[in-house]
């Protein structure tokens, strides 16, 4: 198997979501300042668009943790 078929396939892989739900994290904190400075600013259009990111991070989120079960239940040994 080359590199790049065990990179491609890195993401369908315990640590590689963990990693995916933990990088998410940090879009998190971007999402947090633009909240503060849209209420800072009183500038609602600002506000809507950190909520719909907020929205889009947790279901990316749920996604993540929804596949890292999945592959949880498909294994063999973990039982």
């Amino acid at each position: 198997m080359s590199k790049i078929e065990k990179a491609k396939g890195f993401k369908h892989t315990r640590p590689g979501i963990w990693l995916s739900i933990g990088t998410t994290a940090f879009g998190a904190l971007s999402i947090a300042k633009d909240v503060r400075k849209a209420r800072s600013e009183n500038d609602t259009l600002l506000l809507a668009n950190a909520l719909v990111g907020a929205a889009a991070i947790v279901t990316g989120t749920l996604l993540l943790a929804r596949e890292l079960r999945r592959l949880g239940s498909d294994d063999v040994l973990a039982d």
